[in-house]
């Protein structure tokens, strides 16, 4: 997928002994979007932002040695093995060859040596200049900022795309605000500007701005502009997309103290495990400290400070836990961690409270798991047929506003809630809505400045298609029973091609799929690590369209 952006300039970050300045240049091609300011809470925003740059950079896939050098060396040393290993049978004269061989092959290695070094000295310098110079060249994506009438707030995903970042600032962070318009644009982010970042004192008189300038008619200065086009994997913008369904879920909710999160990133640095499970088990227990469990080790962390006040004991193991040393960099400023977690193995959410602002890091559900094939989440959200006035209505009442809560939309708009988180659950899988999991309203955020091609990022693919097929054919029949305190529970018996499945799911008042269980091989090998099974939506499907007939 082709990404087009056009900067007037480049963002800067300047700095002297009595003033710094920050400026950001935005994609020109949409829509104005722009914010010019002063810091106020200075030191808080460098911290802040520079914890957002390590997401960006973060990249923990695994990658093997280089062992070309070794191979090399090896096929050098065969001839000598073998000589070595035949010099009974004439132990002199095997020697003598040896050392003649060994003699030869040293000057034909020299030699090679010679030859090659000017080619694996540009080589290195090339690569130096990419990640010194020129390190945009390793990053996918700029990220992406949106100014909202109460705050901005900018959104990005690591380079192995299973860590997702978004730093929020509400207008208390700057003591002057002189213009804005709201709105979603693309910034030009480069590596440099990290650097620069780090020179911001709280002494200095800070200047913020998202440049209104490129904005500006300029016809005869367009070598001001530079274009720059990303080939933009589909799973980048899918993922994007899966975070913003994921964060609707079902979770368990507590808060820790930051010098408990300092335990966990002071455990991770000082220990290295070898073998697995490289896990963290939270022990959760109503009225008692979190305790969280690390893997292989067992060694258990009590967080004394951190009470959990959910209803019911719970224990959830979370992989991928060295993407919590992001967090690192915020523990001297936040005042809380407010920890989402929605399940074994599945995504979850950190939010650092930073006073007037909040930092959220959304991880996948193990490092090697990234976004895109984490899950088909889009699925587990709500999932109510809506019409398209009713969604027009929805849509439009939210821009209006550029932030609201359910009930509010609804209240305006005079439909019922569960059709408005159906159409607020169909604008976040298409990217036009961001859920604030801070504030519990959704947010408007249009992530391309052009309608996604949504036929080409259809998150369940072979399943949502089959489960139509089986919709379709009329092949599913069930029952529903009311659930006090949880929700709906439909068990259905879905006939397949060779046998009949029985799935049983649970949807909760605000129409999300909060639990299910079939007996296919899809589940019992996946539970709902990567989302509910064919049959499971065959189900979902068939209970919304008798509802919608009724």
């Amino acid at each position: 997928m082709l990404f087009n952006y056009r900067y007037s300039g480049n963002s800067q970050v300047y700095s002297n002994a009595t003033s710094a300045g920050i400026s950001f240049a935005p994609d020109t091609r949409r829509d104005p979007t722009f914010f010019v300011g002063k810091l106020h809470k200075k030191i808080a925003f460098r911290e802040a932002i520079s914890a957002l740059h390590d997401v960006v950079v973060s990249d923990l896939r695994f990658k093997p040695k280089d062992k070309t050098a070794y191979k090399e060396w090896a096929a050098q040393q065969e001839a000598i093995w073998l000589a070595e290993h035949m010099n009974s049978y004439d132990a002199a004269a095997a020697n003598q060859r040896i050392e003649t061989l060994t003699a030869e092959l040293k000057k034909v290695g020299e030699e090679k040596d010679k030859v090659m070094a000017p080619f694996y000295k540009s080589r290195k310098q090339y690569f130096d200049y990419l990640y010194q110079k020129d390190r945009d060249a390793w990053f996918v994506l700029d990220p992406v900022i949106t100014v909202h009438p109460d705050e901005m707030f900018f959104e990005c995903f690591s380079q192995d795309e299973s860590t997702y970042g978004k730093l929020s600032a509400s207008y208390n962070v700057f003591k002057e605000v002189n213009e804005f318009e709201c709105g979603t644009t693309n910034i030009d982010y480069s590596a440099a500007l990290y650097d620069e970042f780090q020179k911001i004192r709280d002494y200095k008189e800070t200047d913020f701005k998202v440049d209104p300038g490129g904005f500006q008619i300029q016809t005869s200065r367009e070598e001001m502009y530079h274009e720059v086009k990303i080939d933009l994997p589909d799973s980048w913008v899918r993922g994007f997309l899966q975070v913003s369904s994921a964060m609707t879920l079902p979770a368990a909710t507590f808060d820790l103290h930051p010098m408990d999160v300092y335990n966990f990133c002071s455990w991770l640095r000082r220990f290295k495990e070898k073998n697995g499970p490289r896990s963290i088990r939270f022990k959760l227990e109503p009225g008692k400290p979190v305790r969280a469990v690390f893997e292989p080790w067992n060694h258990e962390i009590v967080c004394a400070r951190s009470i959990y006040k959910g209803g019911q004991s719970r224990e959830i193991r979370i992989w991928g836990r060295r993407r919590l040393l992001i967090l690192e960099r915020l523990i001297p400023i936040a005042k809380k961690f407010t920890v989402h977690l929605t399940g074994n193995g599945l995504p979850s959410f950190y939010v650092a409270d930073l006073g007037d602002m909040q930092f959220t890091l959304g991880l996948s559900g193990w490092t090697a798991n990234d976004w895109s094939r984490a899950g088909q989440f889009d699925l587990m959200a709500p999932r109510a047929i809506v019409d398209d006035s009713a969604k027009l209505k929805v849509f439009a009442d939210l821009r209006s506003r550029w932030m609201a809560k359910p009930e509010t939309i609804a209240s305006a708009t005079g439909l019922d809630k569960a059709t408005v988180l159906g159409a607020l659950g169909l604008y976040t899988q298409a990217g036009k809505v961001i859920f604030d999991l801070h504030s519990g309203m959704y947010r408007l955020r249009e992530l391309s400045r052009d309608p996604l091609p949504l036929d080409e990022l259809r998150f369940a693919n072979p399943l949502e298609a089959e489960a139509a097929q089986l919709v379709q054919e009329k092949r599913v029949t069930y029952t529903a029973q009311e659930i006090p305190g949880k929700g709906i529970q439909l068990k259905g018996n879905v006939k397949g091609a060779q046998r009949v499945y029985h799935p049983v799911i649970v949807i909760d008042n605000d129409e999300r799929l909060s639990d299910a269980h079939c007996d296919c091989s899809f589940y019992n090998t996946n539970k709902l690590y990567k989302g509910p099974c064919e049959h499971m939506l065959a189900l979902r499907m068939t209970h919304a369209e008798n509802n919608s007939a009724q």
